[in-house]
């Protein structure tokens, strides 16, 4: 910790100085004093598998210019995330990705490289996507399933080449996973963890466009910004043809129009302050996960251990999109029971729109009656609708718009969140903001 008067002095024994266990004999209590310059990091350990040596909390390029605004952060995959900034708080924050723009640090999500004469063969094998259909600059959507049809992971891959390619998903594991798929078919490939080599900036919001041509110049050779297409990506640098090099993609997690700049992080704090400097023009905001929460679950996007495990399916997941079993002709892990699984028979991920101010949340049961026939997956109060919201996976016989179903709290008998099924997404239905 860090001492916030003149003088703090701490004192730890085991056992205490004025225990029976040591005989009330005092010890000696050494007060060691450090300077104001001195840093000592938090962290937690963490590690991907049970034989490898912890690894400790790690901060992103971009921890420099968000600690100045924030000291709110969590441990996210890893990583420090800002859950939300001093002088906003989560819902302001939310109402500038909405109406202008905002800044996030995504910088936690994994980056595998896929690189090899075998890249295209192994992630036909591995990712449910077709990328053999991918062009260069062109990013989709894909999940990673196990054998019996439920999700690993699921991320976006990015063809870089002719035969590289960039995976960004959610997981450490998943690089491991992916390596001894690899191995054990012996594709000639290689998969490189590129996490701490490149960082990432979500700006999103319908002014970041606007804002991002300001500030990226791209040669004659590349899309500009202004001409990116969602889910393409394009090379260029800050502020002309000698500044920083970066990546933009149009990609993002709020359902607004959005891009993500990707450097490397010994260049983070300047991206940071050249987005920070033009977004003054546009009130910009720095954005953490607790409004990002609220922007996603209105999107109807998918999140990991909440709409997606390994025992759901990317059909019931509500990303079925990502699994093109009718053009995609090669084989891929889980795809024998994927296609076992008939379309009437499965779960269905929908939107939920509660009566009243009580908020549902993750794990509550969704009950037709006495009994539960489905189950929620995620919530949040929207500000901008002014409604209770819920993402819930409802059996195939009641997944219908317009259905009335009820959210049981307590025991799921004694309190009752009433509310009707909506398709999904609650906000911008026609996605027109994102497509803009």
């Amino acid at each position: 910790f860090r001492a916030d008067r003149d003088l703090i002095c701490a004192s730890s024994a085991c056992p205490d100085d004025i225990d029976p266990a040591n005989g009330w004999q005092p010890t000696d209590i050494h007060v060691r004093i450090y300077g104001a310059e001195q840093n000592f990091p938090r962290a937690i350990a963490h590690r991907t598998t049970s034989e490898e040596l912890p690894r400790m909390t790690k901060a992103s390029g971009f921890h420099n210019r968000t600690s100045e605004l924030t000291k709110k952060f969590i441990d996210y995959a890893g990583y420090w995330v800002a859950n939300e900034y001093d002088g906003w708080g989560a819902n302001a924050e939310y109402l500038a990705c909405r109406e202008r723009v905002a800044v996030l640090d995504l910088s936690a999500l994994r980056k595998f490289e896929v690189v090899g004469p075998d890249a295209v063969a192994f992630l036909q094998y591995v990712l449910t996507q077709n990328v053999s259909r991918m062009a260069i600059g062109e990013i989709a959507h894909s999940a990673i399933c196990l054998e019996t049809g439920g999700m690993i992971d699921d991320g976006t891959i990015f063809r870089m080449g002719e035969q590289a390619y960039r995976w960004i998903c959610g997981a450490e594991y998943t690089g491991v996973w992916m390596r001894e798929k690899a191995e054990q078919k012996g594709f000639k490939v290689s998969i490189r963890n590129a996490t701490e080599q490149l960082d990432n900036l979500a700006v999103q919001g319908p002014k970041s466009r606007e804002l991002l041509s300001k500030i990226v110049w791209t040669s004659d050779s590349q899309p500009s910004v202004e001409k990116l297409k969602w889910f393409h990506f394009t090379i260029g640098r800050l502020s002309g043809p000698s500044g920083i090099p970066v990546m933009i993609s149009r990609t993002g997690y709020t359902g607004e129009l959005g891009y993500e700049v990707w450097c490397h992080p010994d260049d983070s704090p300047a991206v940071w302050d050249a987005v920070w400097q033009a977004g003054q023009a546009y009130d910009i905001a720095p954005m953490g996960f607790d409004a990002l929460d609220i922007l996603r679950i209105e999107a109807g996007l998918s999140m990991a251990d909440h709409e997606f495990t390994h025992e759901i399916t990317p059909f019931e997941a509500g990303t079925g999109f990502s699994v093109p079993l009718d053009n995609k002709q090669e084989d891929f892990i889980g795809r024998d029971a994927l296609a076992r699984q008939a379309p009437a028979s499965r779960h269905k991920l929908m939107g939920m729109l509660l009566e009243g101010g009580d908020p549902a949340a993750h794990g509550d049961h969704v009950y037709n009656g006495r009994f539960p026939v489905g189950i929620v997956t995620s919530a949040t109060y929207s500000p901008l609708m002014g409604k209770q919201l819920a993402m819930v996976r409802v059996a195939p016989d009641f997944a219908h718009i317009g259905k009335r179903l009820e959210v049981g709290k307590l025991d799921g008998q004694q309190k009752r969140l009433a509310g009707e099924l909506v398709k999904l997404p609650f906000y911008d239905p026609k996605r027109e903001k994102l497509l803009s």
